[in-house]
Formats: structure tokens, C-alpha cells, sequence
């Protein structure tokens, strides 16, 4: 074998680890997130329910799928899902409790008590605000005892799988169905559940009158249904909203800001994945080869090739290798006729400074973008994690977060309608009302982090 082909060999044997070889970094295609309000691009059409067929429903959505679609594409961003879970846990507060009216206090009426406990009213409200910051209204069900005199039973209803019935020539909705959706081949009138729903402005009246305690139009006093279960809407307005209302939080998707944060991390992730991460570049002579094979004495090919390999291999190590540190490496070098020094091997050290901080303050503007969407100041949630950002004093935060807390009274006041009918309906209104005190964090002087405010007014520890 020639000389000149121990060259050629050298370039192709065994792992190179001289050779770089860099690929297209790139992002895949990102659909644009405001496709999924796919309502806008005609009107929906009411259809025909599932064993019921003289009745009809509104989709939610031109294929029914809309509130699906929308948490999905929620989850697909930490700052929005978070932000979402910061405003359910909000909106929770201090949680849901039917207290004394004199005193205040959780109250002590063993039927009451039994009621609250046997129906997990914490749960239910935390269930019924969940749906109602992702979604701006909830569902809940009533369910009566056998002679209607008393609410025995309320439960929550998953709006993702509630759709309502299209309204009479009154504009009252009368039904809700529910049912899982994402089937709709499957649905059958044993899958969709049929559930009359009260009167929005006055659901107590409506039961009332239902049930024969109050007069109804007729101004007859009588049972107007055998029916004991009946569905309660809790609905946040929003303009030109009839049946499903549009979460002002989903201007982010139309606004673009939900796209561009994604395609800021699909990039970053591309070039992190794409990048060679190269510490040291090792320039070989090729004499440098041949003086091996020479001194060697070698001449199979495979012998060649594997010892090509080999020393490949031991520059490697010795470069890269922790034990060799400090240690000296002797290669010799010659003077061509011009009389340039060409050295037999050159080491040359790669800057690797980190790279991708140039999206940093997009990261950061989007961050914020999708917490001035959600209604939070980022300094409550951290709108940009994992970088440092400047913080309000301690002061400015725990007013952040009363003026947050000050601003679900609206939302609560929604949630409360379930409460109040039942508490009415059952005769217990001059006994308890329903609660949900408000968290208000506390200065170091108050010996206490945190209190609990009612919506009278009236303060308390948080643990008591």
C-alpha cells in the first residue's frame, strides 16, 4: 500500500473523532392555536340529541370538541397551566362553609352538619371553581328527597361534558345533556343524561313552583313533575356569549403570544439537540500516519485500519481524559522548504460558552403576556422560571395578593347561587348562610401569616 493511500485511509477509519458533522436545526411545524376556536368561521348549527330526537342541542364548538381541543392546548404550556392553577386556587380561597348567622362559626346543627359532610362540599366547590375559571360556568345537580321537601343530595357536573339545549321562543334554556362527547357514535339514550335545568335568574322559584310550594303561572298550587333531579347553572357573563361563554384568558391564543412562546422552546430544543458540543479540535498531520505505519512495520490493511483506530483513540483519551491532566504530550514537527514549521499534531480549544440567551427576553415577554392574559401579576407565580427577574418587596406582593384575592368576589358570587338554593330551599336560611372568606396575608405585627375575611367584613385566624 502507498503512502498516500494511509492518508486516505485515515479519514475513514473507525470512529473520527476530528470529523464535525453538524445537521439543520430547525422547528417543526406549530399549527396556530387560534384554530381551535373553530366557531368563528360560520354558524353552528343546532343537532338533534342522541335518543332524544325532538330534542335539540347547541355544539359546543363546529365538531363538539371545542373544551377538549382547549385543555389540551392549555397543558401545553407550563406559565398557562399554572396560571390557570393559581387562579383555581384563588378562587378556592379559604374553601366553602355553611357558618351560624349570629356567630359566624361552622355551624353546629346536626342536619346541617350531616349535610355539609355526606356531600364533600369542599370538593364539590373546588370541582365547581376548577370549571369555572377554565370554562366560565359550572354545573351542579340538585337532587330531591322522594316527597320534594328537602335537597338531599348536590353534585358537580364536568362541564367538558355538559351541552345545553337550544333555546325556546322565550330564550329560556330548559335542558342540559350530559355525556361524554368525544364519542358521539357511541351515544345513545342511555349514555345521555337528560337533566331539566332551573330557571337561571330564579332557580328557587322555578323549584319551588316545580314542586307545588308555590303558585305557578296558572296560579294553581300544585306538583308540576315527578322529576326529583334538576340541573343549576352558575354562568360568568361574557358579550355575545349565548350558550358557551369565551374565557377572556383565550385572547393569548389569538393573539399570537401562546404560539411564539412555543416556537421560542421548540427552537431552543433544536439547537441544544443539534448542537455539537465540541471541547477540542485535533489537527492530525498526515505524515503523521504513515510515520506510524512505517515505524511499525505495517502492512495488512486491517492491521492498518485497526491501528489507525487505536491511536485515535489514545490522542482522544489523552485529551479528553481527567487522569492525564497536566501531563505532557511530545509529537514532533519538521520545516518544509519555505521554512514554515508544519507540526505533526495541533490541539486547538473550542470556545463552548453557553448558547440560546438570545431568546432570553422573549421567553421572559411571552411569559408575562400569558400572566397579563390570565389576570396575574408575575411576581405571584414567577413568570419567568428558571431566570433570575427583579422582585417586589414583600410589602408589594402581599398587596398583589389581596387585590387578587379581592377580585374573585364576582366569581363567588356565581358559585354561591347552588348554595343559597339549597340553603332556602330547606328551610335553613334563618339558621346559616354560606361562606367563602377571602385569604388576606398578614404584616409580621399581626403574630399571625395569614387571616380569613368574611364577606361581612368579620376577621379570623386562618387555623381557626
Amino acid at each position: 500500500m502507498d503512502t498516500k493511500s494511509y492518508a486516505n485511509l485515515a479519514m475513514v477509519a473507525g470512529p473520527n473523532v476530528f470529523q464535525i458533522k453538524t445537521a439543520a436545526a430547525g422547528t417543526e411545524d406549530v399549527p396556530d392555536s387560534a384554530d381551535i376556536f373553530d366557531e368563528d368561521a360560520g354558524l353552528i348549527n343546532d343537532r338533534s340529541v342522541p335518543g332524544y330526537n325532538s330534542m335539540r342541542y347547541v355544539p359546543w364548538g363546529i365538531d363538539n370538541t371545542l373544551p377538549y381541543r382547549l385543555l389540551r392546548t392549555i397543558s401545553g404550556d407550563e406559565v398557562l397551566s399554572q396560571n390557570l392553577f393559581f387562579n383555581v386556587l384563588t378562587a378556592y380561597g379559604a374553601g366553602l362553609a355553611y357558618v351560624d348567622r349570629d356567630t359566624g362559626q361552622p355551624t353546629a346543627d346536626k342536619d346541617i352538619d350531616g349535610f355539609v359532610f355526606g356531600n364533600s362540599l369542599k370538593e364539590f366547590f373546588l370541582e365547581q371553581a376548577t370549571d369555572m375559571k377554565h370554562f366560565f360556568f359550572s354545573v351542579a345537580v340538585v337532587i330531591l328527597s322522594r316527597d320534594g321537601n328537602q335537597i338531599v343530595q348536590v353534585r358537580h357536573k364536568d362541564a367538558c361534558y355538559c351541552r345545553f339545549e337550544k333555546a325556546d321562543s322565550k330564550g329560556r334554556i330548559n335542558h342540559v345533556f350530559f355525556a361524554n362527547w368525544r364519542k358521539p357514535g357511541t351515544l345513545s339514550k342511555k349514555s345521555v343524561e337528560c337533566l331539566q335545568l332551573l330557571d337561571q335568574r330564579d332557580p328557587l322559584g322555578h323549584l319551588r313552583v316545580l314542586m307545588g310550594k308555590q303558585p305557578g303561572a296558572d296560579g294553581l298550587t300544585k306538583p308540576r313533575t315527578t322529576v326529583r333531579k334538576f340541573a343549576v347553572l352558575m354562568r360568568f357573563p361574557t358579550p355575545g356569549q349565548r350558550y358557551y361563554p369565551i374565557p377572556y384568558y383565550t385572547s393569548i391564543f389569538r393573539g399570537d403570544w401562546y404560539d411564539i412562546k412555543r416556537l421560542i422552546g421548540k427552537g431552543k430544543k433544536a439547537k441544544i439537540r443539534n448542537h455539537a458540543a465540541v471541547r477540542y479540535q485535533v489537527e492530525v498531520h498526515r505524515d503523521y500516519w504513515e510515520n506510524i505505519i512505517a515505524e511499525e512495520g505495517l502492512t495488512d490493511e486491517l492491521e492498518i485500519r485497526k491501528r489507525i483506530v487505536r491511536e485515535k483513540e489514545n490522542i482522544r483519551d489523552f485529551v479528553t481524559g481527567v487522569e492525564n491532566s497536566g501531563k505532557a504530550w511530545i509529537t514532533g514537527y519538521y520545516v518544509d522548504p519555505n521554512g514554515n514549521e508544519q507540526r505533526m499534531v495541533r490541539i486547538h480549544v473550542v470556545d463552548t460558552k453557553k448558547e440560546g440567551g438570545d431568546w432570553a427576553e422573549d421567553t421572559q415577554e411571552a411569559s408575562n403576556m400569558m400572566c397579563y392574559g390570565t389576570n396575574i401579576h408575575p411576581n405571584l407565580v414567577g413568570a419567568t422560571p428558571g431566570k433570575s427577574q427583579t422582585n417586589n418587596s414583600g410589602s408589594d406582593k402581599r398587596e398583589l395578593f389581596t387585590l387578587k384575592q379581592s377580585l374573585e368576589t364576582a366569581f363567588h358570587d356565581q358559585l354561591l347561587k347552588v348554595h343559597e338554593l339549597i340553603i332556602r330551599y330547606n328551610g335553613w336560611h334563618d339558621k346559616v348562610k354560606p361562606s367563602m372568606p377571602l385569604i388576606i396575608l398578614t404584616t409580621l405585627d399581626k403574630k399571625t401569616d395569614a387571616k380569613k375575611i368574611q364577606r361581612d367584613g368579620s376577621e379570623s385566624d386562618v387555623n381557626d
